[in-house]
């Protein structure tokens, strides 16, 4: 059995319990919670798996050397130090991300450069030749994290951002990252058990990742390549096997999961990418105008969405958000309503009270994911009390 070592998920401020759930769903070890990130333990298999299926991690780091350092010598003797030969032969590629918040360096191209250096220089002493950076699509990618005069040195094992699925190849203005809208739908309680509406769809991510979270769909099983693929070593089989066992345990969904957007560009788009990503038979998708639509379904409906709010969209934003309140209140019963705003002034306009306040960012804007609960008959009365706050 090969042995476990410590794994480091990076996620979004907010999302560090939901990932930490699914990583010990997944069966880590040793599962704990940071800031925007969970550690835990695991073979290669499940480092692959991990991958594959985490919903809510952008990056998979393997820690591989710690050490301090509060000048620019110390910093190039102790990445001097690894055996870089173990992971990188002369003739491959590698690049560095430096992420720096220490009084002891300045800036994170300098602290990449001093670390290329003592990686190159390694090589170059022990066998003539060096390995060369490549930015787009490197054998290697090293993560190197300061803060104070602590370093730790990682090996990337995902590549680029595990939010690029490689299903949603067509987006409109101000798409929603697809780990955040995974994160925001797990938070919003989404497992399959109700009929789902997105109502203002845009490029079609929240379908995507509601229908994969339905049916138990690992969520980059779409993805074109991962960065451990490159590794030295890389054990294809293994790989094979871990989806063969992952896709074994998808389930089938007997509700509907449907779209609107009132954009004939956005409808088309949302549907190239739920056909990328294998989802038609689950989504359906409309175009139609949310304030002119009502609920279609009987039973519950779960409903998420993500309304404009950016600056680059031309909409009034008071009577913009009034409307979402008035048509809830009007034309959802028996709904579950939630979406996340960073135009935190316009929640007032609403005209609701929110069940339920998240924080969370979405990018640098920090963020609400608010929850509307639109009862059936009578109780809708009683329990929509205009939010006066």
């Amino acid at each position: 059995m090969e042995d476990n070592f410590k794994m480091i998920a990076k996620t979004f401020f907010g999302f560090e319990e939901i990932l930490a759930n699914e990583l010990k769903a997944l069966g880590a070890q040793d599962v704990e919670q940071g800031i925007r990130m969970v550690s835990f333990k695991g073979d290669k298999g499940f480092m692959y798996k991990a991958n594959l299926s985490l919903r809510t991690a952008l990056k998979v780091l393997k820690p591989i050397h710690t050490f301090r350092a509060n000048n620019e010598n110390a910093l190039y003797k102790g990445i001097s130090g690894i055996n870089w030969s173990k992971y990188l032969n002369a003739n491959q590629t590698f690049v560095i991300d430096a992420t720096v918040h220490s009084d002891h360096f300045n800036h994170s191209e300098f602290v990449s450069q001093k670390c290329k250096d003592a990686i190159v220089d390694q090589f170059r002493e022990r066998t003539g030749q060096r390995p060369s950076i490549d930015k787009a699509f490197p054998d290697l990618r090293i993560n190197i994290h300061i803060g104070k005069d602590q370093v730790s040195v990682a090996l990337d094992t995902s590549g680029n951002s595990l939010h690029q699925r490689g299903y949603r190849t067509a987006t409109n203005i101000a798409p929603i990252n697809e780990v955040l809208a995974a994160g925001i739908l797990i938070l919003s309680g989404w497992e399959g058990q109700s009929d789902f509406l997105d109502p203002m769809c845009g490029s079609g991510t929240f379908l995507a990742e509601a229908a994969m979270i339905a049916c138990n769909i690992p969520a980059n099983i779409n993805r074109k390549e991962f960065a451990f693929e490159k590794w030295n070593d890389w054990d294809n089989d293994l790989f094979d096997q871990i989806i063969n066992s992952l896709m074994k345990k998808v389930k089938e969904f007997h509700y509907t999961i449907k779209g609107y957007d009132k954009a004939p560009s956005a409808v088309s788009k949302a549907k190239d990418n739920i056909r990328n990503a294998n989802l038609e038979d689950y989504i359906s998708i409309a175009e139609d105008n949310f304030f002119d639509t009502e609920k279609n379904s009987q039973g519950k409906l779960h409903m998420v969405f993500n309304p404009p709010y950016d600056e680059r969209l031309d909409i009034h934003m008071e009577e913009f958000y009034k409307n979402i309140g008035d048509t809830l209140k009007k034309s959802y019963p028996g709904t579950n309503a939630w979406f996340i705003t960073a135009n935190l002034e316009a929640l007032k306009f609403v005209g609701l009270k929110p069940s339920r306040k998240i924080k969370l960012f979405n990018a640098s804007l920090e963020a609400r994911l608010v929850k509307y609960e639109m009862y059936e008959g009578s109780k809708r009365t009683k329990f929509q009390v205009a939010d006066k706050e």
